[in-house]
């Protein structure tokens, strides 16, 4: 066991979840709890604590060998202060004082990162960025969040509200409204939400019949899983949708490497499981796009760490200091 640990912790609005990891990047132990955000959310840091109190107990880590806590928290942050400015899910009020919390709960030094953010910084220390210090990350999801990496360090903008990419416009007239206030995100089209949307206006058509027409007619539901096999499997419906999905994210990571000439783009998130499905398009239609002296230079690769990238991204934050 490394002489040093570090507690990543990814607090997410269902489970909170949490490693001791190395100065190396590599998880020694992980595990998860649930996150308690009854009380305006008074439990939470209460929980995480005593989580990370019980488990050196259980593996015999002495306190002197956990040398800080890292979290990415699902919000935005001011980094001076160390308060989460809003989060809707966790119970918390505004401006509430997470780095000042952990700290008087467990003694140890903590930094707080907005949790997109964490992820991103994952892959660059141990996953599909690694070797890399110019990096986009774009997790898709429910929705679609992102971190970017400039120089080894993460752009954080004015309240860490920088790499939104899931609110970049990709659809500027007609675009479907957005849980943000705008409408066409590319969270609209390039999330598993946004996918499964695309899909069953399609087939509400009821012009294509094939495997996820099939599908959808069992139970009148599908998922952006289904719709990706069916793809697999040469389906025109979802061959059809996949393309659109693929148009809209392709020309918007074009965007954005022209904008930062990124060395890799990494996706993630379970969007990211259709493998080459999805990528190969993405790759297509970002080419079509891009500045021609970016086209070579920069990478789209899948994410490496799955859900692990949050707890190590997080770490990074006290290795990094």
């Amino acid at each position: 066991m490394s002489k040093q640990l570090i507690a990543g912790v990814d607090l997410g609005g269902t489970t909170t979840k949490l490693a001791f990891v190395n100065t190396k990047g590599e998880i020694f132990h992980k595990w998860e709890i649930i996150t308690d955000n009854s009380n305006e959310g008074q439990n939470i840091t209460k929980n995480i604590a005593t989580a990370i109190e019980q488990k050196m107990a259980e593996l015999a880590i002495s306190k002197d060998t956990l040398i800080g806590i890292g979290m990415g928290a699902p919000g935005p942050v001011d980094y001076e202060k160390g308060v989460i400015l809003n989060v809707v899910n966790l119970g918390w009020k505004d401006n509430f004082p997470l780095k000042e919390s952990l700290e008087e709960l467990t003694g140890l030094p903590a930094l707080i990162e907005n949790d997109a953010n964490c992820a991103a910084l994952g892959e660059m220390w141990n996953g599909a960025g690694h070797g890399a210090k110019d990096i986009v990350c774009v997790t898709l999801g429910t929705g679609v969040g992102g971190g970017v990496i400039a120089n080894g360090n993460i752009v954080q903008g004015k309240n860490g509200a920088a790499g939104e990419i899931g609110h970049i416009t990709a659809v500027p007239l007609g675009g479907s409204p957005c849980n943000c206030g705008k409408n066409g995100c590319l969270e609209t089209v390039a999330s598993a939400t946004g996918i499964v949307r695309l899909a069953l206006a399609e087939l509400s058509k009821g012009e294509f019949k094939g495997q996820l027409a099939e599908v959808y007619g069992k139970d009148q539901q599908i998922t952006a899983k289904d719709v990706f096999d069916a793809a697999k499997a040469g389906d025109e419906l979802a061959i059809k949708v996949v393309d659109e999905v693929s148009f809209h994210l392709g020309l918007s990571l074009a965007n954005i490497a022209n904008t930062l000439s990124p060395e890799k783009i990494v996706i993630g998130g379970g969007v990211s499981k259709a493998g080459d499905v999805l990528l190969d398009r993405v790759k297509s239609n970002f080419k079509k796009f891009v500045f021609p002296a970016i086209k070579d230079s920069t990478e789209i690769t899948l994410a490496t760490l799955g859900n692990d990238a949050g707890v190590i991204g997080a770490a990074w934050l006290i290795a990094n200091k």
